[in-house]
């Protein structure tokens, strides 16, 4: 129905998006990989997945079309949604995605927030044939390193928006940051997301 949105941003956070075109502005949720992609950025064009459920018409947005069919293949294994693809491809970028089902990886898929052992065996089984059938895209990942302070805050603002508590969220944050100052926003969320 949507293929895609394109306008300026009118806001941005690590989970959403909010695109504005032709006067109407619209709620995308994204991963980390499409917040780092279109951060720093006065207009976006985002990939649309537009998914109807009985209590909420949503969408979900997404810096390439790769990471939109990947996105597309998880939700279509039983028992993942849309909140869990989109932690999954905020976990691992959508090359590391593709390695993991590729061998056969379940204990690493399994450290998403949320997913269980018998779930991420499931996304395996169902998705190893599948990601022969998707095309190379070029990874959109352009990593910025900003001030501790301020990765401090994105990072564990991006984590509470996740679900997770604040506390715990700082914790794995200041580790990350004393391990690696340089570290961007995004990749101290994708650590911290493997830590809690």
């Amino acid at each position: 129905m949507y293929e895609y949105i394109s306008g300026k941003i009118t806001d941005l956070a690590p989970t959403y998006a909010v695109i504005e075109a032709g006067g109407v502005g619209y709620y995308l949720n994204i991963s980390l990989q499409t917040f780092s992609a279109i951060e720093g950025s006065e207009s976006a064009r985002l990939y649309v997945h537009f998914a109807v459920r009985e209590d909420a018409q949503l969408f979900f947005g997404f810096a390439t079309k790769l990471e939109r069919e990947l996105f597309r293949l998880l939700i279509s294994v039983s028992g993942v949604g849309g909140n869990t693809a989109r932690m999954i491809l905020s976990t691992y970028s959508t090359s590391e995605l593709r390695n993991i089902i590729a061998t056969e990886n379940a204990v690493l898929l399994k450290n998403v927030k949320g997913l269980g052992l018998k779930t991420a065996q499931k996304i395996i089984v169902e998705l190893s044939g599948k990601m022969l059938d998707l095309g190379t895209e070029g990874e959109v990942f352009v990593p910025t390193a900003a001030p501790d302070n301020a990765v401090m805050s994105e990072a564990v603002s991006a984590l509470l928006m996740l679900g997770f508590q604040k506390a715990a969220s700082e914790k794995a944050v200041k580790a990350i940051l004393s391990e690696s100052p340089s570290v961007s926003v995004e990749d101290a969320v994708r650590q911290a997301l493997r830590r809690l």
